[in-house]
């Protein structure tokens, strides 16, 4: 069966067939080279890198070229308010562009390396061609497919009439791809540059015949991949968040200059989520290898998890599933560990009858995930041993999961060596009390101890992946005590993420006055990277602090409800890390909200005539919402209103959402001055760049509006 794929601009599973027989080229488009690549870039690249193992595995010749975009493409003034290209990196490292680039172009292949992606044959630097690119332009001049406006070159969409033909946006629907401002200069806002002329003061320009400037992205994979695989190309690779406009303009550049067909074969894989979300930096799920590697895990791991899901299906990374992979994996390698001298002869048929379906999976629009269940299937069958690893390891031509690579310890101690041979003396004597107690010593050390059917040991340092296994991953991951009878006067709740100093002198504050108090403090450490909860403040013998740590970011309402959900205390008092307590707060809150008609007491409030725009209140008394800083209920309360919204993911609306469902159940929300409390910086704020936090209100303020904007009879004054 010859290999099938789906081909994005036909939209339909085709049989390959080379340009020339025996031959073929695969343009990947590469990294774009200032800031380490994500494992959603890297999904990407594993697809590629299947495509060409495979491929090659069948006899093809095969050119892979990846390229890497060296080039900034952003305006002077955007970089200068901080906005993430090369250039801004460079103004802030101190370093030139050519240097940052450098860096994340050595980084972007130690990444590949680690996840066993095969090295492309080329990599083109953008920077390098910048020529090519000027002739391209200039062509597209001369056959009036382009034009000049003030130093810049756009090509004219409508001399195209095939635009659009590979994202199916076509006419008016096109304006729905628009991605940057209103350019003046163009014809059309449809149209897209291929020249730019540079402004004042940057860094990375080029002469040309219009005057200095700078490519446009688009034009810069046109003139690498016809350079070096002529056109058309048998196959174009990358992500769906590439099919329009990036490939697009790709199309119609390259088609309107040669007047030939730009690509045979359009393979686009499919995006990569994190717990459901889209990564992003300011979610704080934008992971990399790096990331991987401190958690413990092999980059391999994560090869393992991509290949479980289809390539043009989306795919759900979670860390539960990362160690699943991992396990999974080794469990795996361990099949191809056939005992050295073992007599398990094959005949070729049987050989044959396994690579056949193995075969019929990945030429069937490499379909990994059938092909590793197929793996298993042989893994587990009874197929003789010397099969099951000669066959392994052939797959693994295709997978790349290394798995003929030895999992022994490189240095283990030499008494836990003498230690190892004496249990198996132990277990040869069939003394298995005293090999039990020699292997309890060896698992004492952090080491992992495996009997193989030939009676030797194999050992393991223990992986650090397997110790994180206490993290949560989700607020679901834990028990609800909603309905449970109270344990405690009061539970505190604190959130915490990269704010050491922060969380410190508000555990501190609150430790100090609550000693005396029935209290529990829950502190919810929500995927930091700087390791907060391991130099927290202790509490005395009087006092729970209970210490939950996350694996990633939840976002502020799911770390939230991880504390509601394990709340024992009668009252509820969620606090930031700006507030620091000055005085006896519980006693205070006790006595206030003992009051049944009181909802929430809290320090600082905000009142609104529409529910669109609040105003910080300087009076005591009922107000509209509480504010987030410092928030105190009866935990029964939550029977009522069920837990946070945890669509709320950053911080700011989540206690108007909170207030409001309250005071539908009829409750008052009460500012009392008198809180003995104080309010410092607020770093979630400070932390955050203008730009996201502008984004982020935003994003919850209609989120918030959506649900409450109707619910105007809810107001204090209304």
């Amino acid at each position: 069966m010859p290999l099938r794929i789906f081909n994005t601009l036909t939209r339909r599973i085709e049989e390959f067939a080379p340009r020339e027989p025996g031959k073929t080229g695969i343009y990947t488009c590469g990294p774009t080279v200032y800031r380490y690549v994500h494992i959603g870039n890297l999904r990407t690249f594993l697809m590629a890198d299947w495509l060409r193992r495979s491929l090659e595995a069948q006899g093809f010749e095969v050119t892979h070229v990846k390229n890497i975009t060296d080039v900034g493409h952003m305006r002077q003034e955007m970089l200068e308010r901080g906005e993430d290209k090369i250039i801004a990196a460079a103004l802030a490292e101190g370093k030139s562009p050519a240097q940052i680039a450098q860096f994340y172009t050595e980084t972007f292949i130690r990444d590949e390396a680690a996840l066993n992606i095969l090295p492309a044959h080329i990599f083109p630097r953008a920077s390098d061609h910048v020529p090519e690119m000027i002739d391209l332009t200039a062509t597209l001049l001369e056959r009036g497919c382009a034009y000049e406006r003030q130093g810049n070159v756009y090509f004219d969409v409508e001399k195209f009439p095939e635009y659009g033909k590979l994202s199916g946006q076509r006419g008016e629907g096109l304006a729905e791809g628009v991605r940057a401002e209103a350019d003046p200069l163009k014809k059309s806002q449809h149209d897209f540059a291929l020249w730019k002329a540079a402004e004042p003061g940057r860094l990375l320009k080029w002469s040309s015949p219009w005057g200095e400037g700078f490519p446009g992205w688009h034009i810069e994979c046109s003139a690498m991949a016809t350079k070096y695989l002529g056109q058309p190309l048998d196959i174009h690779s990358g992500g769906v968040d590439n099919i329009f406009p990036h490939h697009e303009d790709e199309i119609a550049q390259s088609e309107a200059a040669s007047q030939t067909s730009f690509v045979r074969y359009w393979l686009h894989g499919q995006h990569l989520l994190v717990d459901g979300l889209k990564m992003a930096k300011s979610t704080g799920n934008s992971y990399t290898v790096e990331d991987i590697q401190r958690r413990g895990f092999e980059p391999l791991a994560f090869r393992y998890l991509c290949a479980t899901i289809h390539y043009r299906a989306r795919m759900n990374f979670t860390w539960q599933a990362l160690r699943g992979a991992q396990h999974a994996l080794l469990r795996l390698r361990e099949k191809v560990k056939a005992p050295d001298g073992a007599v398990s002869a094959y005949t070729p048929k049987e050989a044959d009858a396994w690579r056949e379906r193995f075969w019929q999976a990945i030429n069937d629009d490499l379909n990994l995930p059938r092909a590793l269940a197929i793996a298993w299937q042989l893994a587990r069958s009874d197929a003789p041993s010397a099969l099951v690893r000669d066959l392994l390891l052939e797959f693994d031509r295709i997978f790349g999961f290394d798995l003929a690579r030895t999992q022994e310890a490189l240095s283990l101690p030499a008494d836990l060596q003498t230690a190892v041979r004496n249990r198996e003396e132990m277990r040869k004597d069939r003394n298995y009390a005293a090999a039990d107690a020699v292997r309890g010593r060896i698992v004492d050390r952090g080491y992992e101890v495996r009997d193989r059917p030939d009676g030797s040991s194999l050992v393991l340092s223990r992986p650090a992946w397997r110790e994180t296994t206490n993290f949560i991953s989700a607020s679901r991951d834990v028990e609800s005590l909603i309905d449970q009878p109270d344990s405690f006067d009061f539970t505190v709740s604190i959130i915490s993420r990269d704010n050491r100093p922060e969380l410190e002198r508000a555990l501190g504050s609150c430790l100090s006055w609550s000693d005396g108090h029935d209290v529990e403090i829950i502190v919810v450490d929500n995927g930091s990277s700087e390791g907060s909860i391991e130099h927290l403040p202790k509490a005395s013998e009087n006092q729970r602090l209970c210490l939950i740590q996350t694996d990633h970011n939840l976002g502020m309402a799911a770390a939230r409800n991880i504390t509601l959900k394990q709340a024992r205390g009668h009252f509820v008092i969620m606090l930031d890390t700006s507030v620091e307590i000055m005085g006896d707060i519980f006693t205070f809150l006790k006595e206030r909200l003992s009051d049944p008609q009181i909802g929430i007491v809290g320090r600082w409030g905000v009142c609104s005539d529409d529910l669109r725009n609040f105003v910080e209140v300087d009076r005591p008394g009922e107000v509209d919402a509480i504010e987030g800083y410092v928030i105190a209920f009866r935990r029964e309360l939550l029977r009522e209103t069920g837990l946070l919204d945890e669509k709320f993911r950053f911080y700011r609306h989540l206690d108007l959402d909170l207030s409001l469902a309250i005071r539908s159940r009829g409750y008052r929300l009460i500012v009392d001055h008198r809180l003995p409390v104080v309010r410092h910086e607020h770093g979630d704020w400070l932390r955050t760049p203008p730009e996201e936090r502008e984004r982020l209100s935003k994003r919850n303020f209609y989120r918030f509006l959506h649900k409450w904007g109707h619910r105007t009879d809810l107001l204090v004054g209304t």
